[in-house]
């Protein structure tokens, strides 16, 4: 079937045989079990994970309802408006799947995040800031991006802008969160 398009490269044409049990809509499952089990294995997915490029992280010894108690007193003691918080655990338990505590603290300073956004509009893709916590074995972790990533990624560099300012204010924040 894909021989008819000779200008595929090899990887394409693997790429393209693998994905087609998605399109027939056929669970990506190791086991016979299907469904339920893949959609539910929280444990493996729970675990301590190397973050990925520019993501910075902290872990603590604490769950994530007191981690996120800690950064939102953080944040009303710095003056950041706190936006949102996203719980997905609800919304996998909403859609019948699970997942550990996982809640998305969504926040920022207008006046800060308006400098990136008036220097590249693009940058309001990454704005507010956001700040991951999850449940791990052990306790939590806390992730963010990396201020300098998200500047390279939206070609920041001509803009004079305070990253290190930034940066600092987000560790400093995480560390609070995470009680140390």
């Amino acid at each position: 079937m894909l021989k008819s398009f000779p200008a595929l490269t090899r990887s394409a044409r693997l790429l393209a045989l693998l994905s087609l049990p998605l399109a027939a809509g056929v669970p990506l499952s190791a086991s016979a079990d299907s469904g339920a089990a893949a959609a539910s294995a929280p444990e493996a997915s729970a675990s301590m994970q190397v973050p990925a490029k520019g993501i910075e992280s902290v872990t603590s010894r604490d769950d994530v309802a007191n981690v996120q108690a800690r950064l939102e007193a953080a944040l009303t003691a710095k003056g950041l408006t706190l936006f949102s918080v996203i719980d997905h655990e609800a919304g996998a338990e909403k859609v019948g799947m699970e997942l550990p505590a996982t809640h998305t603290v969504i926040f920022g300073n207008p006046k800060v995040g308006t400098l990136l956004m008036q220097c590249n509009g693009a940058a309001a893709l990454d704005l507010p800031q956001k700040m991951l916590i999850r449940a791990v074995e052990g306790g939590s972790v806390i992730e963010w991006n990396d201020p300098q990533y998200m500047a390279n990624r939206h070609d920041l560099g001509d803009c004079k802008l305070p990253l290190d300012k930034i940066a600092g204010l987000l560790k400093g924040l995480a560390a609070e969160a995470a009680g140390q």
